[in-house]
This record gives C-alpha cells, sequence and structure tokens, in this order.
C-alpha cells in the first residue's frame, strides 16, 4: 500500500510539466500554481520516499541555481517568466546527475523547437498551418515567442527517470 502511495507521488512530476507545456503552447503562459504545486509536492514526496536531509539539500541547492539561471535567462529575452520558474522547480525534482541529462535534453529540445517553429512561420507552410486550430496557427505567426515550456517539458521527462526521487522508490525494498 506505501508503495502504491509513493508510486503515486512520483506521477506529480512529470503530469505537471506536461499541463506545463501544453498551457505554454497554446497560450504562451504557464500559470504560476504549477510552479507552486512542484516545489509543494517535492518535499513531502522526498520526505515519504526516504531521502536524507542532505540530499534534499542539493535538489533544493539545484533548484535555486536554476531559478538563479532561469532569471537571467528571463532578463535577457531568452525565455519567458513562467518557463524560469518551471524550469526551476524542475531541477528541484530532479537532483543530481539527473540534472544534467535535464539541461541537454532541454537545450536540445528548444533548438528542435526554435527550428520547427522558424519552418512553420515561413511563407511555404504559415498558410497551411493557418487553417488548424487557432492555437496552432498563432505559433506560426512571425514574430511571436517561443513555447520554451514544451522543451523543458521534454528535457523533464526525459530526464526523470534518472532523478534521486525515482531511484530512491526503484532501490526501496518492496514493503
Amino acid at each position: 500500500m506505501i508503495a502504491q502511495a509513493q508510486a503515486v507521488l512520483l506521477v506529480i512530476c512529470p503530469a505537471l510539466l506536461i499541463v506545463a507545456a501544453l498551457k505554454d503552447v497554446t497560450t504562451y503562459t504557464i500559470p504560476n500554481w504549477i510552479s507552486l504545486a512542484l516545489i509543494a509536492a517535492f518535499f513531502p514526496t522526498a520526505l515519504i520516499l526516504g531521502l536524507p536531509a542532505g540530499v534534499i539539500g542539493l535538489h533544493v541547492g539545484l533548484g535555486v541555481g536554476a531559478l538563479i539561471a532561469g532569471m537571467v535567462m528571463f532578463a535577457l529575452g531568452w525565455i519567458g517568466g513562467g518557463d524560469a520558474k518551471v524550469f526551476a522547480a524542475s531541477a528541484l525534482w530532479l537532483g543530481w546527475p539527473a540534472s544534467a541529462t535535464f539541461l541537454l535534453v532541454t537545450a536540445l529540445a528548444g533548438g528542435v523547437l526554435a527550428f520547427t517553429l522558424l519552418a512553420m512561420r515561413s511563407m511555404l507552410l504559415r498558410r497551411y498551418v493557418s487553417a488548424g486550430p487557432a492555437w496552432l496557427s498563432r505559433l506560426a505567426e512571425p514574430g511571436e515567442n517561443v513555447p520554451y515550456g514544451l522543451a523543458i517539458c521534454i528535457g523533464g521527462l526525459a530526464a526523470y527517470p534518472a532523478s534521486t526521487l525515482v531511484q530512491a522508490l526503484t532501490a526501496a525494498p518492496p514493503l
């Protein structure tokens, strides 16, 4: 019974990352409640999975470092404020060494996303894309933003199996 509850807690991060990506792609915003829910759910999940205080501290340090990096990227106009917050909340969940995979996959997914949007926004493809739903047509508008939350989601989902939290559940003896 406890193992099932622990497994349910581990679904929170991937589920919220997917919600963040969908919100960003369709509205160019990531609501604050998503990042706050990720942060609030991390601590009980870490404690229930039995992570030592030092490991939780490392997660917090990575989250703070990611928030600072996200704030710098926001100040430079590279990402939005919601992207910076969900980036930091994701790093909090992932820990080390999964954060390295998170950074690499997020950067690669961001590059693919940028090239895809450039193609969609070209004169050749824009007329076809604009025949779709309004949110898809908006993605094809030249000069629009990049919903980087999608890249963050892909990076987070790719790195999540290697996270300290997932590893703690799979390494725990069955109850």
